[in-house]
């Protein structure tokens, strides 16, 4: 057994040490907001938070990430509420398959901890997931919205 601190709690996993993290978190802990989409690390999907560094969950080997904190798109909600970009999201209609949009949400995040007021061109620069149905406009509207909440 392994363990490996995901949403503030020491988890354990009995995954292969070479096992991509977005598998044991799928897969052994049940936490399947985190979506596999290319497997190769292009298209976002997989993104969590590592230590809150936007991360490839894809293409990170579960052993590499150690003590490090990691967050899901379930850590972000507390006590059900939820955080102000995922309410913005929801607010302004983001979404359209959705397949997309929690990898979007948690690149969000890492974005506006780094920084509260991006511009329209930090926001290209740092949304770099890939979304099928073109919601860009619409994500772009939704990190300006939980900018000013």
């Amino acid at each position: 057994m392994a363990v490996i601190n995901v949403n503030g709690k020491a988890l354990n996993h009995s995954a292969d040490p070479r096992t991509p993290l977005l598998w044991v978190l799928r897969e052994q802990l049940a936490l399947t907001g985190t979506k596999y989409g290319c497997g190769i690390a292009q298209c976002g999907a997989c993104t969590v938070l590592i230590d809150g560094v936007p991360t490839r969950s894809c293409q990170t080997p579960v052993n590499s990430v150690g003590n490090k904190k990691i967050t899901t798109i379930e850590g972000l909600a507390i006590e059900g509420k939820l955080n102000k970009i995922q309410a913005a999201w929801a607010a302004l209609d983001v979404p359209q398959c959705g397949y997309c949009q929690s990898g979007m949400i948690m690149a969000a995040t890492a974005l506006l901890a780094a920084n509260p007021k991006p511009t329209d061109a930090d926001i290209d620069a740092a949304m770099t997931n890939i979304c099928r149905c073109g919601t860009y406009v619409q994500v772009r509207e939704a990190i300006h919205a939980a900018a000013k909440a």
